[in-house]
């Protein structure tokens, strides 16, 4: 098994602390990972996004021109990464931030309204945790013991208190999910 992946978005979104948990989850279930992230020097607004890579094999480089996954948050990232999933692979992405459409029809396509959800949650810091549920619903490449193992890694310990909130973000992401035709 091996998933490549890009997550894209605005900085402020959660996509590198995503990713990173994504990572961690991996190497708690002993798969080699690969976590790159890359940046613009803006702390919010600007782009983010982070490449991860899970495997049962060695991964010998961490640089991707094509991905298994692509998780996108908002319309600069579809229109950098939609062409570049692999055919037969997964584009998923928050329709609050995508106002173009997607052209592909050669992949499997699938919405998370995680902003509306996480503003019903009364939390808009579970936004990424509800794209992660998502994901892990439709692409189950971790379990979610090692996803709050992850959570416990990536978060500093003062902010322990908010991984029931996360995991519960987790699993309406996993209900809310919705593969578009």
């Amino acid at each position: 098994m091996k998933q490549e992946i890009i997550i894209a978005g605005f900085g402020g979104q959660g996509v590198l602390s995503m990713g990173k948990i994504l990572a961690y989850s991996g190497l708690m279930e002993g798969k080699e990972v690969s976590w790159m992230p890359s940046y613009g020097p803006e702390q919010r607004g600007g782009t983010a996004n982070v490449t991860v890579i899970l495997s049962d094999e060695p991964i010998s480089s961490p640089i991707l021109n094509e991905y298994d996954i692509a998780i996108i948050l908002n319309q600069p990232s579809l229109e950098k990464f939609e062409d570049k999933v692999k055919p037969g692979g997964i584009l998923l992405f928050d329709g609050y931030g995508i106002h173009g459409g997607i052209k592909r029809k050669d992949i499997e396509i699938y919405q998370v309204d995680a902003m509306d959800a996480a503003t019903e949650m009364k939390n808009e810091k579970a936004f990424n945790m509800l794209i992660l549920g998502g994901l892990l619903k439709i692409a189950p490449m971790v379990e979610i013991e090692n996803v709050i193992l992850g959570l416990k890694k990536s978060l500093p310990e003062r902010h322990h208190k908010l991984i029931p909130m996360n995991i519960e973000a987790i699993r309406r992401g996993m209900e809310i999910v919705q593969k578009i035709i």
